[in-house]
């Protein structure tokens, strides 16, 4: 079983779901909602999407005001609000990244698929040791090397998402600028592409390598992640990132975009086994 699996992140979009759909159902107004949970609007909306932690007072003034009344139907709630409430295994880490990537490495930990896109450095569910090193040290310039290590700690412990008995499918299209990008001499590059050859030959690894001269890649499509999750009542989630915060989208249209730009840069990128060929080149290369 991963660490944290299926995590307080999931639990708190799932717990959030329930409090909308319970305050949708009776005509509540998000204003009088936070009232009953002296909160915000704009706090009691990024509750009911999952984005903030619970207090379990508020819940059970949100659940008198929707009139539930009944003992299990309170208990089950307020159990999950719990569960949501939980720190998850990565906290012990939390000195080394933002509070808002919490939420992205909840959503990794407890995906099922997870789709990506990426042009400036393999990503890190796919780095190697030494490479993830490198890429720690060129992004906290001014971080020390015990934080390095910490940061790079915490990349590999992401990684067990592809080889514990409930392992992810990851399906990632890489843009060759990525590999031709030297991090670190031309050994850790080319140790780098040979994990990646290996990686893809796992079979719930799909990569994908587009190539300088692929004409297939979608105007102003930047990197981006994708979260789907076997839990039936989780929509998928897309994860942009920005220099000091990141977007996490949800609604209907702005997942089916980027599912529809993912699909477009795989039919446009040579398939896994055409790519593994290239990787070979860039192995011999580097």
């Amino acid at each position: 079983m991963r660490p944290g699996r299926p995590g307080p992140v999931v639990r708190r979009i799932q717990l959030g779901s329930q409090l909308r759909k319970l305050r949708l159902e009776r005509g509540i107004t998000l204003q009088r909602a936070g009232h009953s949970a002296r909160v915000s609007e704009t706090k009691m909306s990024r509750m009911e999407l999952g984005r903030v932690s619970f207090k379990k007072r508020d819940i059970e003034n949100l659940l008198t005001l929707y009139g539930i009344t009944d003992e299990q139907a309170r208990t089950g709630i307020l159990s999950l609000a719990e569960e949501a409430n939980t720190p998850g295994w990565w906290q012990q880490y939390s000195d080394v990244f933002p509070v808002w990537w919490s939420t992205y490495l909840g959503l990794e930990g407890a995906a099922s698929l997870i789709r990506a896109y990426e042009v400036q450095h393999v990503p890190a569910l796919l780095q190697t040791e030494e490479y993830a090193h490198v890429v720690c040290r060129q992004y906290a310039p001014r971080a020390s090397g015990a934080e390095v290590e910490r940061r790079v700690a915490l990349r590999l412990e992401r990684q067990q998402a592809l080889v514990a008995d409930d392992a992810c499918e990851l399906h990632v299209v890489l843009d060759e600028s990525a590999l031709r990008r030297t991090y670190g001499h031309h050994a850790v590059m080319r140790r780098q592409v040979q994990y990646l050859i290996d990686a893809s030959e796992r079979p719930n690894v799909r990569l994908q390598i587009m190539p300088f001269h692929s004409t297939g890649h979608p105007v102003g499509a930047g990197p981006f992640t994708m979260f789907s999750f076997s839990q039936g009542d989780l929509s998928d989630v897309v994860y942009v990132e920005q220099l000091t915060n990141a977007l996490y989208l949800d609604k209907p249209a702005d997942v089916a975009q980027y599912t529809e730009i993912h699909q477009e840069l795989q039919r446009n990128s040579p398939a896994p086994e055409s790519s593994r060929d290239l990787l070979r080149g860039l192995a011999v290369a580097a």
